[in-house]
């Protein structure tokens, strides 16, 4: 049975050299405050008992992934590795089996996410790179690629995006994960700097309301649901964040459903923010 502390070696290892594509002694000794020996010594180890996960690069001073990489620690999710680095959860060991309450986790479908497409994308985001990619969008069947530079990694609730400057369409977008296909390129620094994101910069305020047509014993519960006050929640987002929001809270601002009871909710401000909205 291996160590819990020797487990959170193994996942930090795995993590960095699956998606980041380089790991380094300076990796465990930053995040488990050990020394470079131990360091060492932990790789080596992890290296004997997971033949060809990991093969040292000289040239690059770091161990990258092998070519038949097997992760034993960790899920091999994208979420996993953003979850962490952007420091929306850490990673603890599981509570004892005789302490666990009993439950259940509803887990949608994990979408394809390469982790060559996110080294690259980690990379460019890094140092400030541009990078061209080959992307299929929902909206059009163009695959003839296009120059990015990546900006920010947003988990819009069900799903984890790129948002990013985009020279093809001129404007910031936001790219699903999954829809990248090949190895992005890197095509070096930006040719100009880039200008100023309005939609991620600019605050705005949903006003939500109980659908008028439920009842008021119906509304009522929403109104508990949501812990209103005065009937109505406000919500303080950016811009380019509200339709992903009003998705997850499943409001159609385009059209009332015909069932109150599954519209549920609606946008009470819709005039006043419809610039800001898919």
């Amino acid at each position: 049975m291996i160590k819990p502390e020797l487990h959170r070696r193994y996942w930090l290892i795995e993590l960095i050299s699956y998606w980041e594509g380089r790991l380094t002694t300076g990796h465990l000794r930053q995040f488990f405050g050990i020394s470079r020996q131990q360091a060492s010594k932990d790789i080596n180890q992890y290296q004997q008992e997971h033949t060809g996960n990991l093969e040292y690069c000289p040239s690059r001073k770091g161990y990258l992934p092998g070519k038949y990489f097997n992760p034993a620690h960790i899920s091999a999710d994208v979420a996993e590795y953003l979850n962490w680095v952007t420091g929306q959860s850490a990673h603890t060991m599981p509570a004892d089996p005789g302490y666990r309450l009993e439950h259940t986790i509803l887990l949608p479908p994990a979408r394809k996410v390469s982790a060559q497409v996110i080294r690259q994308l980690v990379h460019a985001l890094r140092h400030h790179e541009r990078l061209d990619v080959d992307y299929g969008a929902v909206s059009s069947s163009d695959r003839d690629g296009r120059i990015i530079v990546p900006v920010r990694f947003v988990n819009t609730g069900s799903r984890w995006h790129l948002r990013a400057w985009c020279e093809k369409a001129q404007n910031y977008r936001d790219f699903v994960l999954s829809r990248f296909h090949g190895t992005p390129t890197p095509e070096g620094k930006p040719l100009a700097p880039l200008p100023p994101d309005t939609r991620w910069n600019t605050h705005i305020t949903l006003h939500i309301t109980p659908d008028p047509r439920l009842s008021p014993e119906q509304q009522q519960a929403l109104i508990h649901d949501y812990a209103m006050n005065n009937g109505r929640l406000e919500i303080n987002t950016r811009a380019a964040l509200a339709g992903y929001l009003l998705r997850e809270m499943q409001i159609n601002t385009k059209m009332l459903d015909i069932n109150p009871a599954a519209q549920q909710l609606i946008l009470a401000n819709q005039d006043e923010v419809k610039e800001w909205l898919f």
